[in-house]
């Protein structure tokens, strides 16, 4: 078993920072992190209790990760699954539990309770409507197959089957298995579906995704709203706990009173942060473009091991508030009912002399480090003439430098995917 706390209190105390594996690791390996209590790593970390009747599971990974989970599990308790708490509904937390039904009938043990909050099936529910489309964009935010990217089945977004809760709540409920009650509250913040969890026997919090030892993920460019503002309260109502112990579904757990209400606090106080400077351009009246480059964080909030901007990044999150409290007209009037990309495209070409300058230039730019600019020339140039295989070959050339200089995941794969698109294009040329 690996030293996780010892891990996580180095890495907190001395602000440690040896890149996103060191934080978050994809063993599948369970550590024991206090007497009962124990931490499966894997794409999302299973959490476990053992209750005296039974043990009690905080999530369950993706569908692929769940039999090496299982065996890891199984090397540690013989005990039978007797309840399962989905955090939330996004496909890595809940995606391994038919594999905990299927275990439960095998050893003819009566199936796990899952446990969630009432919004979770109305998630399922949309993932059916949308299941084309969250297949496409997790390929594109993971950067490589469909299905692969995804951590998903065969036939798209999703694990091969479902697993609805048996038992739902609505603002709190107390759970008492064997000898350990847990309180479940919810709290929207990544999600709509969100619950955190405090076990009052170990004084310790299960956080799901509120913390998840990088920059919150509160603005994900390509999923539904976030919630940073209640996002921000639910983590100062954890804080006041005093807790001994937090397990998160991401990164590492944490030890001691201090140090986990130390990275609670920052994290909130990084979200407030900027909900209020949003807040405060809005009701000046400025445009979305003004206060996506006006909102910034302090660097050394951003230097923290557990604030680094690694998946999602502040500039994604103003996006969100601005969506959550503003709706989606940005401002700019031209942008009510634009005339299509292409036509734009076309015209700006025509009065720049042909497409073929605008890439040029946007390769002059990328050179130069004005790789923002560069991109708005070269979708220019690829949109009045996509069918020339020499301007893809320019786009491929700016996306790839664009996506060598990003830190977070979000942009590192959306640009990505830009330049495969243009790779593809040439090649079928």
């Amino acid at each position: 078993m690996a030293d996780l706390l010892g891990l996580s209190a180095r890495i907190v105390d001395d602000g440690i920072w040896d890149g996103p594996g060191s934080v978050n690791r994809v063993t599948t390996e369970l550590s024991e992190v206090a007497p009962g209590v124990a931490l499966v790593e894997a794409f999302s970390h299973v959490v476990v209790f053992d209750t005296g009747d039974g043990l009690v599971l905080f999530d369950t990974s993706l569908e692929t990760f769940a039999p090496r989970i299982l065996a890891s599990l199984r090397g540690w308790s013989a005990q039978r699954v007797h309840s399962i708490v989905y955090t939330h509904g996004h496909v890595d937390h809940v995606g391994g539990a038919q594999a905990f039904l299927a275990e439960a009938g095998d050893r003819g043990e009566p199936p796990p309770r899952v446990v969630a909050h009432e919004d979770l099936p109305g998630r399922f529910a949309r993932y059916g409507l949308t299941h084309g489309y969250n297949a496409i964009i997790n390929a594109r935010q993971f950067g490589g197959g469909r299905g692969i990217s995804a951590g998903l089945g065969e036939g798209g977004f999703g694990p091969s089957k479902w697993v609805h809760p048996d038992f739902t709540f609505r603002d709190r409920v107390q759970l008492t298995v064997g000898e350990l009650d847990f309180e479940l509250r919810h709290a929207r913040g990544e999600t709509d579906d969100h619950l955190w969890a405090w076990v009052p026997r170990h004084r310790a919090l299960c956080t799901g995704d509120f913390l998840i030892w990088f920059f919150p993920n509160a603005g994900n460019p390509q999923k539904v709203q976030r919630y940073p503002l209640e996002w921000a309260a639910a983590l100062r109502e954890m804080a006041a706990q005093g807790a001994e112990l937090l397990l998160p579904a991401h990164g590492l757990p944490i030890a001691g009173a201090d140090r986990i209400r130390r990275v609670l606090e920052d994290v909130a106080g990084a979200l407030e942060t900027l909900v209020a400077q949003t807040l405060e351009l809005m009701n000046q009246g400025a445009r979305l473009d003004d206060v996506v480059h006006a909102v910034r964080l302090p660097e050394q909030l951003l230097e923290k091991p557990y604030l680094r901007p690694v998946y999602d990044e502040p500039e994604f999150v103003v996006r969100n508030i601005w969506r959550l409290y503003g709706g989606w007209y940005d401002g700019n009037p031209a942008h009510l009912k634009p005339a299509p990309e292409a036509q734009v495209a076309r015209e700006l070409a025509a009065l720049a002399g042909g497409a073929d300058r605008l890439a040029v230039r946007a390769r002059e730019l990328a050179e130069a480090g004005e790789l923002r600019l560069a991109c708005h020339l070269v979708e220019l140039a690829v949109r009045a003439a996509p069918g020339e295989a020499s301007l893809h070959g320019i786009r491929r050339e700016v996306y790839e430098r664009r996506r060598a200089g990003e830190l977070s995941l979000m942009s590192r794969g959306i640009f990505g995917a830009a330049a495969r698109e243009s790779a593809a294009a040439v090649d079928e040329d």
